[in-house]
């Protein structure tokens, strides 16, 4: 049995390459968009992709399924249950509850396991010729190392109002019969620490039904339902701005992008041309280096693990956007951005284009101190503006401080104040730097960004 994981740090999520090693046949379980790497696991194991398989119609990223369906010749399983509004739209194999794929020697079981969304599915995996026993299940955004899946997405993220108390309901019942399944069953789920789907995602890639059984909060509280309900619906992290086009994306028929973008290097005739327009100028510089020399109006998103995720949550996706960054970032950028579908990408200049080009026209900044930021907390001279998650907020901020979200500042202008200075902060500096740049963008003039954050603060204090 070929068995693989292949994770995405910067969205925390993993697909799955699942074969048969006596027949040269695999299996793909939540691909990527960029699917190249499936293609080459397939290759240097001597194995034909035959199935592509997906746990639910997902929200945090752009599925791979028809680009590695258009490549590989591989059908697509995928789900028929969940109702009329939970259907794929687009031609595929349907899978319902008890279904069985046999795949050479293997067998992969089809669970219904509603929750996080109506139509999700778990893959039961038995190695026949080890044992007639399963070995794994693939759980998808069910149930993660110490954490389930959240059920309110659809209503927090895509505006399907009602469904979050559904999903609460469904999950209960579908965690219910995970907790019958032998305890030596691996688990390996869709997501690690750092997703939005869920609040308490551990780090190790996978865990044990039995372990989960002693360890996981949700499968503690089976034994009292609205219990339960109650701590499952609470405190979820905010929801990323894309997750609705996500959910949209990979329901829908769409256009297919089978290669890895390659951004095009502006010339400087094109960007003079550009910046004329309604363009998005992303500069995915640090914020130290950014602060030294901006474009006026560019929103500064470092090109940090999570850069896809800032990206969705300030772009929209009828625009296009281009990049200030170093040529041997572009790729891993392209492969980050196509994961999410941001495609509306006209190029890319370099630091040094923009220095060159632009530099009369660039403007700079200095960040406020410890000493500054603990001043205006203090006499009340400044209002001190916490841009970190709600959750984080509320475990421990600066005296004083008001608690505006870095994702969502663009539709909350009205919460900043325009006739008093303002301080921005974070954790470390990289989310206060993407809400300074929007307020400047926005034509505050009074603002100011506090690099060393939650992080200083709190050693000095």
């Amino acid at each position: 049995m070929l068995f693989e994981r292949v994770y995405d740090k910067t969205l925390a999520q993993a697909s799955y390459v699942v074969g048969c090693q006596a027949a040269g046949v695999a299996a793909v379980i939540d691909p990527k968009r960029d699917v190249d790497t499936y293609l080459e696991i397939a290759q240097q194991n001597g194995m034909k992709l035959t199935h592509i398989l997906e746990t639910h119609i997902h929200a945090d990223f752009l599925s791979g399924a028809r680009e590695l369906a258009a490549l590989s010749g591989a059908k697509m399983y995928l789900s028929d249950e969940g109702g009329p509004d939970w259907q794929y739209e687009f031609p595929h194999e349907g899978l319902k509850n008890n279904d069985q794929i046999k795949l050479g020697n293997l067998l992969i079981d089809v669970i219904h396991t509603p929750g996080h969304t109506p139509e999700h599915l778990s893959f039961l995996i038995t190695d026949t010729p080890a044992s007639a026993q399963p070995a794994m299940l693939l759980t998808g955004d069910f149930v993660f190392v110490g954490d389930i899946g959240r059920p309110d997405l659809l209503e927090q993220a895509a505006g399907l109002k009602g469904t979050q108390e559904i999903g609460a309901e469904q999950m209960f019942d579908s965690l219910s019969q995970f907790a019958k399944l032998p305890d030596y069953i691996q688990v390996w789920p869709g997501h690690g620490a750092g997703s939005a789907c869920g609040k308490a995602l551990g780090a190790v890639p996978m865990t044990t039904v039995g372990y989960e059984k002693i360890r996981n909060w949700a499968v503690k509280l089976l034994g009292d339902k609205e219990a339960f309900k109650k701590e499952l619906l609470s405190d979820q992290p905010e929801p990323p701005k894309y997750f609705a086009m996500m959910k949209k994306l990979n329901k829908v028929d769409r256009k297919l992008v089978t290669e890895v973008p390659s951004f095009k290097h502006l010339e400087q005739s094109e960007w003079q041309k550009a910046i004329k327009t309604e363009t998005h100028i992303i500069d995915t510089r640090h914020f130290q280096k950014y602060a030294q020399g901006y474009w006026p109006g560019s929103i500064n998103i470092a090109n940090t693990s999570a850069f896809s995720t800032y990206m969705g949550w300030l772009i929209p996706y009828d625009q296009p956007f281009i990049l200030i960054g170093e040529e041997n970032e572009m790729e891993d950028m392209a492969r980050k951005l196509m994961r999410i579908g941001l495609d509306n990408h006209l190029g890319y200049i370099t630091p040094e284009d923009l220095h060159q080009w632009e530099k009369n026209q660039l403007e700079s900044y200095q960040p406020v101190s410890f000493n500054e930021v603990k001043k205006a907390a203090d006499t009340k001279t400044a209002e001190v503006i916490d841009v970190r998650g709600i959750s984080d907020y509320k475990i421990n901020h600066i005296p004083g401080a008001h608690h505006l979200f870095y994702g969502t500042i663009q539709a909350h202008l009205n919460q900043v104040p325009s006739d008093q200075p303002v301080i921005v902060h974070c954790q470390t500096g990289i989310r206060a730097a993407i809400a300074h740049s929007v307020l400047l963008q926005k034509g505050f003039k009074n603002v100011s960004i506090y690099w060393g954050g939650m992080e200083e603060w709190m050693s000095k204090n």
